[in-house]
């Protein structure tokens, strides 16, 4: 698939989700806060930086980045789809935050001067990118020197239920697409060894990489998980459209029962395995 074609298909597929991404603000959240707290500790977000974060989308983890850099610090969100952006812009606003921007911006051609930003995060952005290394090689370019940067991208899919249970219902459904290893996709950098390398050819050094197991989704049950990860799972959604109405109902109720097999007490708690990884310019 010609790289423009991915990127507006990106574009198309998280535009669509934004809705379902604000009502589902707190939920996320909540899941996703220890991710975003250890890639500010990595990037050593600190009162007066400037930073870039990529893959914004409804503003985390910018907003956290602008509460730590302070007044005298700035924050430069950045997504390809606008209806995200106007999520995180609300949220900035309504807590008063005069240090932080949203732009429309392709991650590929970043469009700032050389050595503007003092680190730079991107969660869960990466592996949607058509070229990941004219990504990071733009980073390189509009970053200071010593400027350190950090990436959270999922592991493989088998470790990712909160995911992975919606793509194994659905193969009894339909044929799934036949992606490329390295293709665009969300498990695109399960492979750590590709992730240490695709950050090592945009020029970066001291590369690490770390673990994380998070709850991506807490709730009541598995109806419950089903309503908010279909808000939530943008390009699943985009192939389970694809459905039949009869089909699609039968899915819905496959995935309602699989997920409450998984209920332990009195929630349901969907885990998800991610890589952390940093670097320094």
């Amino acid at each position: 698939m010609k790289q423009d074609t991915v990127k507006e298909r990106e574009r198309s597929h998280w535009s669509a989700a934004a809705e379902g991404w604000r009502r589902r603000d707190d939920l996320l959240r909540k899941g996703s806060a220890p991710v975003s707290q250890r890639m500010l500790e990595m990037v050593g977000a600190a009162p007066g930086f400037q930073l870039l974060d990529i893959a914004s989308g409804t503003g985390e983890p910018s907003i956290s980045a602008a509460h730590i850099v302070g007044a005298k610090g700035g924050v430069i969100g950045i997504d390809l789809a606008e209806p995200m952006l106007e999520v995180a812009r609300e949220k900035a606003m309504r807590q008063e935050l005069k240090n932080i921007k949203f732009r429309v911006m392709d991650a590929e051609l970043l469009d700032f001067p050389v050595e503007t930003f003092d680190a730079m995060t991107m969660r869960w952005g990466l592996m949607f990118m058509p070229n990941p290394d004219k990504c990071l090689a733009s980073v390189y370019k509009v970053l200071r020197p010593q400027a350190r940067i950090s990436l959270a991208c999922w592991v493989e899919v088998e470790r990712n239920p909160f995911v992975g249970i919606l793509l194994k219902v659905l193969s009894r459904y339909m044929d799934m697409p036949v992606r490329e290893p390295k293709a665009p996709g969300i498990f695109a950098f399960a492979n750590p060894d590709y992730l240490h390398d695709t950050i090592a050819a945009a020029g970066f050094s001291d590369i690490k990489l770390e673990e994380m197991v998070i709850d991506v989704l807490e709730v009541e049950d598995g109806r419950a998980y089903w309503e908010a990860i279909s808000d939530l799972a943008a390009p699943v959604m985009a192939l389970v459209n694809q459905l039949d109405t009869a089909t699609r109902a039968a899915y819905i109720n496959d995935v309602i029962q699989t997920a409450d097999t998984l209920k332990e007490g009195e929630s349901l708690r969907l885990q998800g395995t991610t890589w952390i990884a940093t670097a320094v310019k």
